[in-house]
């Protein structure tokens, strides 16, 4: 590939800057075999060090490590329990800088500066204003989105959905069982702002992304063929509100049908 661009060079070329609170959701299957390709070998912890060397000690980072077992009645045990939502996250829970927030269902694997912050939250809900996505709202982060389309990564929606309040989803608990960071087994109960299945709704972040990088509140970038995305999440949230208050046509969430 000609003008081919290290992966070491990638925060530099997304914009990312010392002191950044980092939330990276990401399928990295393409971007390592084209490094491959042009004689590049890394590894995902290589790639993991590049953008942990970016932010620095002021700075955070957080993966996604989610599962949904727990809403099924399955054990959630905070060391064993895999990530459900990339491979990334799943490395960082092996490593000994990163640590786990406590949720069953949407958990962090979290570096840097707030991480002792972030893994003392104890929040019920999952997207509820102590969660971790409230955190990501308040303290100005970023989402950094690498090769992923909105519409299979982009869970802060249902953030501001339940900040708002919509009639399509509301707050179910979850009840399994919890096996905690010292391995102390308890019964718990948490909940998620679940989609009403009687209603027939589905949420599509396709026209919503067109209109953030419009406004440049997601900048997007091509690098070697590959789509990156930097998305400012306070930004997000005011053009969302409104959309979901005023239900309009390019609104989040679309009736089926319409």
């Amino acid at each position: 590939m000609e003008n081919y661009i290290s992966y070491k060079e990638l925060p530099t070329r997304l914009g990312i800057k010392e002191g950044d609170i980092l939330y990276i959701a990401s399928d990295v299957t393409k971007l390592l075999a084209i490094g491959r390709e042009n004689g590049e070998e890394f590894g995902f912890n290589d790639l993991i060090d590049v953008f942990i060397k970016a932010v620095g000690e002021k700075g955070t980072i957080m993966f996604p490590t989610f599962n949904w077992d727990f809403c099924h009645g399955k054990a959630f045990s905070y060391k064993k329990t895999r990530s459900q939502t990339g491979i990334l996250g799943q490395v960082a829970l092996k490593r000994h800088d990163f640590r786990r927030t406590k949720h069953p269902i949407y958990s962090f694997a979290v570096y840097g500066k707030d991480q002792d912050l972030l893994c003392s939250m104890d929040n019920v809900s999952s997207f509820g204003p102590d969660s971790p996505f409230a955190y990501l709202d308040k303290n100005k982060a970023h989402n950094i989105i690498i090769d992923v389309a909105y519409n299979h990564c982009f869970t802060f929606t249902h953030y501001i959905e339940q900040k708002v309040g919509v009639s399509y989803r509301y707050e179910k608990l979850f009840t399994a069982d919890y096996i905690d960071e010292k391995g102390t087994k308890s019964v718990r109960s948490y909940s998620m702002y679940v989609r009403d299945l009687d209603m027939d709704v589905e949420n599509d972040m396709t026209e919503m992304g067109k209109i953030l990088e419009t406004k440049g509140i997601s900048q997007k970038h091509i690098i070697n063929g590959i789509e990156f995305k930097n998305v400012d999440f306070a930004s997000c949230v005011p053009l969302f509100e409104n959309d979901i208050m005023n239900n309009r046509s390019i609104m989040i969430c679309r009736y089926k049908g319409q």
